[in-house]
């Protein structure tokens, strides 16, 4: 699935260092499936020991329904590399992710995976943490996120995930769709 736009309200988690173990904890590793995983995300901060929903965080509140775009707090998944922390996210229908501070692993995971993490300034960053379900855009065509007040900032994303988003296609995908051209490679060095 292509992205070019994205609007939508925010969910703020201003927490600093969500590691990918709070993101989906690993007990729900098990299996190779993303699909159902957007009910395990923040499994031990979204349910009591019984699996009783917390009425206190912010993903049970009604005001976080429908919403693409989470802001998280500096240094968003950091921690162990897994790929099921963006299938979650994915799974519970978050397209971005925004933060001032975005792990590697997590960001590359996402990428290949269809999440598109964003970085942000101080400045903007602090303005969407104080103003929880703002509507935004992002438009990943201009990689600008544009703010309800109409300022608009520029966020950095490299030309290849960029083009996969922007077309809808994985790195493997990328290559099939190249492979008249990589036969003819062959042909031409044999």
């Amino acid at each position: 699935m292509s992205i070019r736009i994205i609007r939508s309200r925010t969910v703020v988690m201003p927490s600093t260092n969500i590691d990918t173990d709070q993101i989906i904890p690993g007990r729900f590793l098990t299996t190779t499936t993303k699909t159902g995983l957007g009910q395990q995300l923040f499994a031990d901060w979204r349910y009591d020991p019984d699996g009783n929903p917390l009425p206190g965080f912010i993903l049970n509140q009604p005001q976080a329904a429908g919403c693409e775009i989470l802001v998280g707090g500096r240094n968003f998944g950091c921690g162990s590399s897994r790929e099921h922390a963006p299938w979650a996210l994915l799974d519970y229908g978050f397209k971005a992710v925004i933060s001032t501070q975005i792990a590697d692993i997590f960001s590359n995971n996402s990428l290949k995976n269809g999440l598109l993490p964003i970085t942000v300034d101080d400045a903007t960053h602090r303005w969407l943490l104080e103003n929880p379900g703002a509507e935004v855009e992002i438009d990943l065509e201009l990689t600008s996120l544009k703010l309800p007040n109409g300022s608009s900032v520029q966020f950095p994303i490299d030309a290849f995930p960029r083009f996969c988003l922007l077309n809808g296609v994985d790195e493997l995908g990328f290559l099939l769709s190249k492979q008249d051209l990589i036969s003819a490679y062959e042909q031409r060095t044999r």
